[in-house]
This record gives C-alpha cells, structure tokens and sequence, in this order.
C-alpha cells in the first residue's frame, strides 16, 4: 500500500471562463492532517469537491486512497469520511436519529451500527443528549454531530471543509481536539480553513490563492522560508500616519497594521530599528516600543498574497 493517500497532479476545474482551481499539485500522507488555507474564493471548497467525487475535473489527474478521481468517484466516497461547510444534519430527528441515518447510508446495520452509534457518541461526547432533537443543539454541538456523522463507517481519509466556520472558539479548540485524536489513530485529515490558529495545528499546509498553490510546506518551513530575518513589531503614535509614511521608503519591504502595532520587514542589509527611529524623529511619530518577533502564520499569509498580488 502506498504511503500517499491523496494527490492531485495539474488538477484544473473551470466553470465557463471562470478558473476556480488553477492547475494545482500536491501530494497528503497517509495520518497526515493537511490544512488547504486560503481566502474566501480561492478554490479551496472546490478542491476538495473534486477529492471527494463530488465534482468532475476540467482537466488533469488525482488519486484518492488509490481510486482515480475521474473513473472512480463512486469508489472514493465508500472509503472516506466528509464535512462538508453546511451541516448536512436532519433537524427534525434527533442526535441518535441523525447517527442511525447516516450509518444506514453508508451501509451499517444490525449490531455493528449500533457499536459505531454508541463508540461515536461517546467519542463526540453527546451520548447524554442523543435523544435531544438536533435542531435545539447549539451549534457547536451540531458541529460534533455533523463530524460524527461523517465518521461512522471509520474511514482512512476525512475531508473537512471550513469544519469550524461559525462556531465559537472554545468549540473551535474542542473539535481540533478530536480531530487530533483521530490523526493520531491513523486518520488522514484533509482540511480547508481561513483560520490562521487552526492551520498551526496541520502538519502541513497548501496556501491557495485564485486557484493557484503558491506556498507548500509545513507550518515552521513556511514561516522560515518566507521571512528568515523575522519581523519588527513597532507600537507607535499616529499608528496610521506611521504605516504612510513607511510605505514609501525604499527600505521597508512590507509593513501592516496588526492590532495595535505595526509589523514591518526590511529590505536585506538595513537596520531596520535605525531606519525607524529617524524616520520617527523627523516626522514627530512617537516610539512606543520596537521589538524583533517570530511571524505568525497570518503574518507569512499576508506577506505571500502581498508578494502575489505585487506580480
């Protein structure tokens, strides 16, 4: 059995003129959890579309534990687990219901369903509100619900689109918890999310823009490779008037506002904290404090789509 559980090779997919997912190449390890970042619209939802043989590829190839994605769509949703953004739950059935639902689709029955019902209830601990009807949950309950679904039948590979849009942040943290738990049992987890925190928790991660992979690696690579000199956080007074004037000098390679403070990066070779401290002096801009950070995925995010969007 092959160490790859999902690849794409030149996988393209237009609707008319518009080119939703752009020629992409990537490659998922078997118990890896694989975190698709992006922005809204960047091709992430239909990416993993046509993973899961729900959509027809334009063009190119890929493999989902070992099924063509072309030929044998039908063989690909047998084997794997997906969330999709909506919860595709019944309102009017209850939680346990709702379980027993979706394990006679996928094809359980007898004793072994009612097995997987009580281990996955357990397991997303909602054993004590299976009887609660599903529309009354809270929506990070309908989260868990909605993963345990899609879990019954104990598939290799999930897919989970924008699992966690929408729910709070301690729901947030809980449901990683799960998901980890799972990639530790040997599960591939295949996610997509604009949540920089979440993408911290992926072994690796795609960054998508327009269609197009433009950043691959795992999470300390990634922020390696993009900014190796590390940033300058600046706490300032105008912070606005600041970040102008910073824009114009040939010196600052990319600055943004982040809270109350600016991050900035510097062109290779300069004293930045100099730069800055006579640049602030002659304009009356007064420091606050400047000090040398590690960047955050969403600092790497910025800088990469900055750099795109720059040609």
């Amino acid at each position: 059995m092959t160490s790859i559980a999902v690849e794409a090779e030149d996988l393209v997919k237009t609707f008319g003129d518009f080119v939703a997912v752009d020629h992409i190449h990537f490659q998922v390890k078997r118990g890896e959890i694989f975190g698709f970042l992006g922005p809204n619209g960047a091709g992430k939802s239909t990416t993993i579309r046509m993973l899961c043989g729900l959509l027809t590829p334009t063009s190119g190839r890929g493999k989902v534990a070992e099924f063509d994605l072309v030929n044998e769509p039908e063989k690909i949703k047998q084997v794997i687990g997906y969330m999709s953004q909506k919860f595709s739950l019944y309102d009017d059935l209850t939680v346990r219901e709702n379980l027993h639902f979706f394990g006679g689709i996928y094809g359980l029955c007898g004793s072994p369903q009612k097995e997987r019902e009580q281990i996955v209830l357990d397991m997303i601990q909602l054993a004590d509100r299976r009887d609660q009807m599903t529309r009354t949950l809270a929506v990070g309950w309908k989260q868990r619900l909605a993963l345990g679904c899609s879990i019954l039948h104990e598939p290799s590979i999930l897919f989970l689109d924008e699992p966690t849009s929408g729910v709070d942040p301690i729901s947030r943290r809980n449901f990683w918890s799960l998901i980890q738990q799972m990639a530790e049992r040997g599960v591939t987890i295949f996610v997509t999310t604009h949540y920089m925190d979440e993408a911290e928790y992926c072994d690796r991660l795609a960054l998508i823009y327009e269609g197009r992979i433009i950043a691959l690696g795992t999470p300390f690579e990634l922020k390696l490779k993009t900014m190796a000199h590390g940033i300058l956080e600046v706490e300032c007074d105008p912070l606005v008037s600041a970040l102008d004037l910073l824009k114009k000098e040939s010196w600052v390679s990319e600055t943004a506002v982040f809270g109350d403070s600016l991050h900035i990066i510097g062109q290779e070779g300069i004293d930045l904290e100099q730069e800055i401290t006579l640049l602030s002096q002659r304009h009356g801009i007064r420091l606050k404090r400047m000090e040398r950070i590690r960047p955050s995925l969403e600092d790497v995010f910025v800088s990469i789509i900055t750099q795109e969007e720059r040609g």
